[in-house]
């Protein structure tokens, strides 16, 4: 072997290494990534946020509890405040995943609870256009928790 190739490879397995030692490097991020929340923001309409919660009771509650149980997500939690204004939300909905990863696939296995504890799609559908009467979704988001070092 010549020494120009003798010299590339050399190089190469210089190369390799150094890519691969990077790959084991750790983030210069100022935070440790935790799980991921899924958010979803809601305006009750006035005089109707108890109404909204027995219907939570009756739903999200068993939804989240069973898909707890079966370690499709890690946690569910409702928050209740006082909005800013009227335009702002006084509920979170939140649902804790350990990865965004965990959503793939997760309608699959949250639908069938869901039927379970709801009922058919048109059952679904009713109560969707029953809730209208008494909140409105502002948007959701997801979030990633995170540590700060």
């Amino acid at each position: 072997m010549n020494i120009v190739k003798k010299l590339q490879l050399v190089a190469l397995a210089v190369l390799s290494l150094g890519i691969a030692s990077l790959c084991f490097a750790q983030s210069d991020a100022p935070y440790t990534e935790g799980p991921v929340w899924l958010i979803t923001m809601v305006r009750t309409k006035p005089g109707m946020g108890d109404d909204y919660l027995k219907s939570l009771g009756q739903t999200l509650k068993l939804v989240g509890d069973e898909a707890k149980k079966q370690g499709i997500i890690m946690d569910y939690k409702v928050l209740l405040g006082d909005a800013s204004d009227p335009h702002d939300y006084d509920i979170l909905l939140m649902q804790e995943v350990k990865n965004f990863a965990a959503y793939d696939g997760i309608r699959e296995k949250i639908d069938p609870i869901v039927k379970k504890v709801v009922g058919s799609t048109d059952q679904q559908r009713q109560l969707a256009t029953k809730r209208v009467e008494v909140r409105e979704i502002l948007g959701s988001k997801r979030m990633r928790e995170i540590t700060i070092k």
